[in-house]
């Protein structure tokens, strides 16, 4: 078995190779051509594949292609001094083959060319101007008939058949983990396409995309730890902003009907495999419509998203079957309960003293303050929600918890809310709007209460958004769609940092 320090002393010395290439771009500096702008690539290596792949010798050899293509260098062999193939690797991939072989010779591409590219190095990017063909083993190849150095690469890149075999040097160098990985850059392709999808769908039903701030004098719409700033101008305490909720709604009093927004927020709160404190969601409102509206609605985003990003709408997560194309389910939080951890009793389940006894057996102290509904909520976190694999709307929230949900008409203590579950986490969360000014007023205040009482999460006391609910706003239902856990789905990644690009990292020692 090879020991580490073996492992070590096999490894070349970068900094020797570093210093290598800082020469070689010392000398590219002498003769006046270091780092052109002039090339311009007419072609793709996955549209040259698709075109001409399936093409004979013959064929390419009857109606000669002229290519221009620039690529960066992943692999290099050399015959001698007379000829050569490299592969180039352009941004077409990863759903198609994003590399291509080049053939350089001597006669063609010129003597200067050819002792060019025997000092170029892999991670070069380089411009070729050439004909396509197949070779003997019927490789689609471009016979460069001109060669030329467009960014010269000074690190080296790691082994081509390990790539970076270490998952947080993958995270803090992003860009060299998509130069070698080609999961990586179809798991980022997939992002961008379910994005794209999100926003058609909501386009197409007549939702209109908007901006709200991202700096708050009042963090609300969500119950969470915000980011504190400091504006200078304003000599004033700010807040990242941890939902976009109440600038929305503020909109919807203002008379438009259907908005959304793609929004980053920021949440001071714990880093894990499914948080990290800067994330991505889709939140939609929609006036005269209620959750059951919203839930079907939710229901055909995610639907369509999968679909145009995955390929199909039944997915495969760590290995088990996920089937989106169903119908989602929806259970109360005492239904599931029951139906995940059977044995408690009805009267246990209204019982708060019961329940606070059994969240202590899960480590779990609530608030003084806590009413049976947060009680229930808390035992159902504890013991049903990791086992909701299937997709599955968990509705009917007490009121306690839901602080900008409307109150049911027909049961007291619970409001017309619901969070989507799938893969045992939470993917969105939606509600009927409340837009009666008073009733959100004492939530605010109830809210406050809670604070004081010592719980970080709970909400300020936002006196223009009540202004503005006193204006009237229609009935209204909405919903917020956790992009980043929802991509953590759809692209079978087992951490939230896979599916961002450049996730929060501790500082580099």
């Amino acid at each position: 078995m090879t020991t580490d320090l073996q492992e070590q002393a096999a490894a070349p010395d970068e900094n020797k190779i570093i210093a290598e290439r800082r020469a070689k771009l010392a000398a590219i500096r002498e003769q006046g051509i270091a780092f052109p702008n002039d090339f311009k690539p007419e072609h793709k290596a996955a549209d040259l594949h698709a075109q001409y792949g399936e093409k004979s010798r013959e064929e390419l050899e009857a109606a000669p292609v002229t290519v221009v293509l620039a690529g960066r260098m992943m692999l290099k062999r050399e015959a001698g001094k007379k000829a050569a193939f490299a592969t180039l690797q352009d941004s077409s991939g990863p759903k198609a083959d994003g590399r291509i072989q080049i053939y350089a010779t001597l006669d063609l591409t010129g003597e200067a060319a050819m002792a060019a590219l025997h000092h170029y190095d892999l991670g070069d990017i380089l411009g070729v101007v050439g004909t396509l063909f197949k070779t003997k083993t019927d490789e689609l190849t471009i016979k460069v008939s001109e060669l030329r150095l467009i960014t010269k690469s000074l690190r080296p890149l790691p082994d081509k058949f390990h790539g970076l075999a270490d998952q947080e040097t993958k995270y803090r160098q992003r860009y060299v983990d998509l130069i070698m990985n080609e999961e990586t850059r179809r798991t980022f392709k997939a992002r961008t396409a379910a994005i794209s999808s999100m926003r058609r769908f909501m386009e197409k039903n007549e939702f209109m995309e908007v901006e709200t701030p991202m700096l708050h004098a009042i963090p609300g719409g969500a119950a969470a730890k915000p980011f504190i700033t400091h504006h200078n101008a304003l000599d004033m305490q700010m807040f990242l902003r941890i939902a976009p909720e109440l600038y929305l709604k503020r909109l919807v009093v203002g008379g438009f009907d259907r908005v959304f927004e793609i929004n980053r927020n920021f949440r001071n709160e714990g880093v894990s495999i499914r948080h990290n404190p800067e994330f991505t969601m889709m939140e939609f409102y929609a006036a005269y419509t209620d959750y059951k509206w919203i839930m079907n609605f939710t229901e055909e985003i995610i639907r369509q998203a999968a679909i145009d990003a995955h390929g199909t709408a039944t997915l495969t997560y760590g290995g088990k079957e996920l089937d989106l194309a169903k119908a989602f389910h929806r259970l109360t939080i005492v239904e599931a309960i029951n139906k995940y951890a059977p044995g408690y009793t009805p009267e246990q389940l209204k019982d708060a003293e019961f329940i606070k006894k059994e969240l202590l057996k899960f480590g779990v102290k609530p608030f003084a303050t806590a009413g049976l509904g947060a009680l229930q909520l808390a035992l159902f976190e504890e013991t049903a929600e990791a086992q909701l694999w299937e997709p599955t709307f968990i509705i009917d929230y007490p009121a306690e918890v839901s602080p900008l949900a409307r109150a049911s008409d027909t049961e007291a203590g619970i409001t017309e809310r619901f969070e989507l579950f799938m893969v045992g986490r939470e993917i969105a969360n939606g509600f009927s709007e409340l837009n009666d000014a008073e009733d959100q007023s004492a939530r605010f205040l109830a809210q406050v209460a809670a604070k004081d009482a010592g719980d970080e999460e709970a909400m300020f006391y936002d006196a223009d958004y009540i202004r503005a609910l006193e204006y009237g706003m229609p009935p209204a239902g909405g919903c917020g769609i956790g992009i980043d856990r929802l991509m953590m789905i759809i692209t079978d990644s087992p951490n939230i940092r896979d599916v961002l690009l450049f996730p929060h990292l501790r500082r580099e020692e």
